[in-house]
């Protein structure tokens, strides 16, 4: 069962894993104030995360994605404005700069009351949303997967170092999940042709860490993959250039890991817990 409003797609699946694409939105609703560049405001997409995951309802997969650009708001950011990784260079709530620095706005970017409005507008009903399929499924089943489905371009100066690796996941220092849930994903990760980090720079984002409670049956992690995994990233981005078509051929490779990462996250869940 699909479940589409103007700007969220929800099907429903009745297996204990739920995959959400929180930043792969590319509409820019009226904003106010408007953005300076309607291309810089979609750079920093999830581009076709998913497309990549599209196997993933085959799988009896619940998945949720929203159309609204992360630039209107970041529906993985803590909600109160605080950031998720203090002390290194992130983007806010309402970003104001891409990844690489440039200015969103003209100005100062959105004042509080326009920030409310859109996290009304949008944050608050994503993770009603989201809230109530973890609800429907948990009910179902004594334990239940999210699994929060990212991609970023494998080179970005001023959020991190070098070359990022291919496969990045999170679990917020093994908080987020079960570590027999980590240990199944991670070693799916070692079997494959692709490097890989658990807890490097990215540890999971408000997602993973608000909802991952192992304790009470929910188990939550990230996984934030290097774009290069799927796409050819031009050298320099440029309006022409970017993004880039996607390209099913080139991303026969990871599409084949990802989906036994997701069926090692089914596994886990059907697992019976020790009497």
């Amino acid at each position: 069962m699909t479940e589409t409003t103007d700007w969220l797609q929800i099907h429903r699946g009745t297996a204990p894993l739920i995959v959400a694409f929180p930043h792969v939105g590319r509409d820019l609703v009226p904003v106010s104030p408007p953005f300076r560049s309607n291309w810089l405001a979609r750079r920093d997409t999830d581009w076709w995360v998913d497309k990549l995951y599209a196997f993933a309802t085959d799988l009896g997969a619940t998945t949720i994605h929203t159309r609204i650009s992360r630039s209107v708001i970041d529906l993985n950011r803590d909600p109160s404005g605080q950031s998720l990784y203090p002390g290194q260079t992130t983007t806010e709530l309402c970003p104001t700069s891409t990844f690489d620095g440039d200015p969103l706005y003209d100005g100062p970017g959105p004042d509080a009351a326009e920030i409310a409005r859109r996290r009304e507008l949008y944050f608050t009903p994503y993770h009603q949303a989201l809230t109530a399929e973890l609800e429907r499924l948990r009910a179902a089943h004594p334990r239940v997967v999210l699994y929060d489905a990212h991609s970023i371009r494998s080179i970005v100066p001023r959020l991190f170092d070098g070359e990022l690796p291919h496969l990045n996941i999170g679990s917020n220092g093994g908080s987020s999940c079960a570590p027999e849930l980590l240990q199944a994903v991670e070693k799916v990760a070692d079997a494959s042709v692709w490097s890989h980090i658990t807890d490097g720079r990215f540890r999971g984002g408000w997602t993973t860490r608000h909802y991952g409670r192992p304790g009470s049956g929910i188990h939550a992690i990230q996984m934030e993959l290097a774009m290069r995994t799927y796409l050819e990233e031009p050298p320099v981005l440029g309006e022409a250039d970017w993004p880039v078509p996607y390209d099913p051929a080139h991303a026969v490779e990871i599409t084949e890991t990802l989906t036994e990462v997701l069926k090692a996250c089914l596994a886990f869940a059907a697992q019976k817990d020790p009497a």
